[in-house]
């Protein structure tokens, strides 16, 4: 890595908050993210979802997409379930402009949670808006006769018309669980592990349905459920389902600063070829 640390944009979102005597409206933003990214020798640099944020990553060498509440179902042609949480359109905007620009620009970009749901949306996918339906669906489907629900998910299961083996994808309220995730061996993400199993952190209710165009899953868990994607078209972007701000594995943010770096390298390196 260079002496210069790569400046790591991450999204922040807007919540009520209270410290000392004050209780306002605040960007907000767990401080795993923040850790992990210094930690792997980056700068991090919040970004409140506001308009214009698509601008910022002029400034950036790399962008990470932190977890957070549901995207809104419209975005991919659906109706809200009655478990969709209560959903903050300026967020999806500012994201998705972030993600755009970050793309266009070539930086590397890792999507954590529902920054892996809201990359899968903006290339065309759909996202399952409640798991447990979807599961519960999967395992009648498994056990007998019926319309087919959730026949996806028990593709996957380890024996042909067994149940998916159960896996619980968020804890009590609050508290997260814990699941392996298997790792496809040829994936940049399994390079960027170092290995194709592991144990993750979790919390989500919502998983990817139908993939966007272009993305490609490369980690499962072992009722089926995406964990991980990847795009050919673009080499630096890197999604996972499970939190890693919450673990003890700094992989992924080891990836994301390394790659920042040798992206300003790179960059650096153009901008003299143009000037000489």
């Amino acid at each position: 890595m260079t002496s210069v640390r790569p400046v790591i944009g991450i999204s922040s979102y807007l919540e009520r908050a209270r410290w000392s005597d004050w209780e306002y409206s605040a960007a907000l933003l767990p401080s795993g993210y923040v850790d992990g990214v210094a930690a792997a020798g980056g700068v991090p640099v919040l970004l409140p979802p506001v308009p214009g944020m698509g601008a910022a990553v002029e400034r950036l060498d790399g962008l990470l997409l932190a977890g957070g509440g549901d995207v809104d179902p419209a975005r991919y042609g659906a109706e809200p379930h009655p478990e969709t949480d209560r959903v903050q359109p300026e967020r999806d905007d500012a994201e998705l402009a972030l993600l755009g620009s970050a793309l266009r620009a070539g930086l590397p970009v890792l999507g954590v949670c529902r920054g892996m749901q809201l990359l899968n949306v903006a290339f065309g996918g759909t996202l399952h808006q409640h798991l447990p339906d979807l599961l519960s669906a999967a395992a009648a489907a498994a056990d007998g006769p019926g319309d087919g629900a959730g026949a996806g998910l028990a593709e996957l299961a380890d024996s042909p018309g067994a149940p998916p083996a159960a896996v619980c994808h968020r804890g009590e309220r609050g508290e997260f669980s814990e699941h392996p995730v298997l790792v496809e061996p040829a994936s940049r993400l399994a390079a960027a592990l170092g290995r194709t199993e592991l144990d993750v952190p979790t919390y989500h209710h919502q998983a990817v349905d139908r993939l966007g165009s272009g993305l490609a899953a490369v980690a499962w868990t072992a009722d089926g459920v995406v964990e991980a994607l990847e795009a050919a078209a673009y080499p630096r972007l890197l999604a996972v389902q499970w939190h890693p701000e919450q673990g003890e594995d700094p992989s992924l943010f080891a990836w994301l600063v390394q790659a920042a770096a040798d992206a300003r390298l790179a960059g650096a390196a153009r901008s003299v070829t143009a000037v000489a």
